[in-house]
């Protein structure tokens, strides 16, 4: 018997052979199936989530509204990556087709993950826009079921910003309304969210100096992403409880929880996570005199902020293209329909001028004809 190597390139094709076989002869009727499946993994394993919606995307041949899906797909497993330029790259592609789709919960769903696109690259007015326009569209749509799951990423967004822009209590209770509507959802892809939401209120609670509120809810996290195996959200949730042991003086606790969260972090690349457990491993390695250690932490936090930061930059300037495009689009369009509209107006005063003319022309014969017809009656009289 022979035994195949357990690879995930070869698992990634499999499955995209499958996946092309299983969307052909269903014709596509289980596409949420499929993408709800994949779903699951965006935390554990985004880069087979990548293939998994690129597979979707070029065997949805004319079904707009999955293709969509599989560009949201895709979308979503690069935001847990940071890559905010792949991230926008392929929101701007969904977006695009969404003219092209009747279907409503799909474009809440894009005009939600604008909003929290909007909201990582801390363009917050634009995010509170798009999150406007989501709410708007949730309390319109009629079946009432069908729209807890984006109103409460919605609401747990709307936290994220009061957060950062107002103050904990307000946030908090943005996610307790959020968390409150996911549980409503009863699937397991929500459970990512609310282990985010647990996540950002440990965060809120540390601010309020309640670090015990702070454990239960960095503990509720790990629990919630644990239940998804979404990796890169257990290490968030170690990274929380280790800030806590760092501020109650337990840096031994902390280094031991940040290790656990490193290992966790390695099979996901996240730079973002990983800067953060850096970073915390270097301030607890100076606090116990580990001087080595804390150099090479210290060296390797400092690297990967300047990835960072320069991807958040590449991300805001596509962001502005896109904007910019937008506009000129929007200004051509206008101008298109201005220019029409004077030419309109030209011809119509040329018609208008010309009816006159021909009017006034006709008018002056029908004067000159009558004066003639007097005249000759006047001869006429005096002979």
């Amino acid at each position: 018997m022979i035994k195949i190597k357990k690879n995930s390139n070869y698992f990634i094709f499999v499955y995209s052979l499958l996946l092309s076989n299983f969307l052909y002869s269903q014709n596509y009727k289980n596409c949420d199936k499929i993408v709800n499946v994949a779903s699951n993994e965006i935390y554990s394993n985004p880069d087979k989530v990548i293939k998994i919606g690129e597979s979707i995307v070029n065997e949805s041949g004319n079904n707009v509204d999955c293709k969509i899906k599989g560009y949201k797909l895709i979308c979503d497993a690069y935001t847990s990556k940071r890559n905010y330029e792949k991230t926008l790259e392929y929101l701007n592609k969904a977006n695009g087709m969404l003219r092209l789709s009747n279907n409503a919960l799909l474009k809440i769903a894009i005009l939600n993950k604008q909003g929290i696109i909007y909201h990582q690259l801390k363009i917050y007015d634009k995010a509170i826009q798009y999150l406007d326009q989501a709410e708007q569209a949730i309390m319109e749509y009629p079946i009432k079921d069908s729209i807890h799951n984006d109103l409460g990423k919605n609401f747990i967004v709307r936290g994220f910003i009061y957060k950062e822009e107002f103050n904990c209590e307000i946030a908090i209770n943005f996610f307790d309304r959020g968390i409150s509507e996911l549980l409503k959802v009863k699937s397991k892809p929500a459970y990512n969210v609310i282990s985010i939401a647990k996540y950002n209120k440990g965060n809120c609670y540390i601010l309020l100096t309640n670090n015990q509120l702070a454990i239960e809810n960095f503990n509720q996290s790990y629990l919630a992403a644990k239940m998804l195996d979404a990796k890169s959200l257990q290490a968030f949730a170690n990274k929380g409880i280790a800030q806590v042991y760092t501020l109650e003086g337990n840096y031994d606790g902390a280094i031991a929880k940040l290790n656990e969260a490193l290992l966790l972090s390695n099979e996901v690349k996240d730079l973002v996570l990983n800067q953060e457990i850096y970073k915390g491993l270097s301030e607890n390695y100076l606090a116990t005199s580990q001087w080595e250690k804390f150099n090479i932490y210290h060296s390797k936090y400092q690297s990967i902020q300047k990835l960072i930061k320069e991807s958040e930059r590449k991300s805001i300037s596509e962001s502005l293209d896109s904007k910019k495009i937008e506009i000129t689009k929007k200004l051509t369009e206008e101008t298109s329909k201005i220019q029409l509209y004077l030419l309109t107006l030209f011809i119509g005063l040329l018609l208008l001028v010309s009816f006159f003319s021909i009017l006034i022309k006709k008018k002056r014969k029908d004067i000159v004809l009558i004066k003639s017809k007097i005249n000759s009656l006047q001869l006429k009289k005096m002979k």
